[in-house]
């Protein structure tokens, strides 16, 4: 299911009244890799993900980053989510997480998972609880980002995708 699209379109608010606009993207979007590649963040499954990826405008219609989802059952594995070196800090990481937490909420996801390097006070503060890797669903762990590619150092954090 490498380059597969979904017609989605989900608009959300972050801090500071951030808005962005999701617009589907194929998982070989170059731009995509790209911007993961800058942020130091994993594209050896790109291709052969089954999740569904964005690209995240701002309401003027300028880049405001990337994000991507797996749903597995009742849990989403929130990965990929990168804004522009120029933009961080102005609530627009924010307003990505909760527009991905959106989309599986209403995909029929209960718990939102993600692994992360050096965000964790970041998504502490959108809710997310740090657990042992052990703690989260086998589907979760079965994934690539899971099982290999983000290092064992990788934080484990969860929460509700209910806003």
């Amino acid at each position: 299911m490498a380059d597969r699209i979904s017609n989605v379109s989900i608009q959300c608010t972050g801090n500071s009244a951030r808005s962005v606009i999701a617009e589907s993207i194929l998982s070989s979007d170059e731009e995509l890799a790209k911007a993961l590649q800058e942020a130091s963040l994993p594209i050896d499954d790109l291709l052969q993900s089954g999740g569904t990826f964005f690209r995240f405008t701002d309401d003027k219609g300028e880049p405001a980053g990337f994000g991507g989802i797996e749903l597995h059952g009742k849990s989403a594995l929130l990965r990929s989510i990168t804004v522009p070196q120029g933009m961080q800090k102005s609530g627009y990481g924010t307003a990505i997480t909760r527009s991905l937490l959106r989309y599986a909420e209403m995909a029929g996801a209960e718990s939102g998972y993600l692994l992360t390097m050096g965000a964790a006070p970041f998504f502490n503060k959108l809710g997310f609880k740090t657990i042992a890797k052990s703690e989260a669903p086998p589907e979760i762990l079965a994934t690539p980002q899971a099982s290999g590619l983000c290092p064992s150092t990788a934080t484990m954090m969860v929460r509700s995708v209910s806003l």
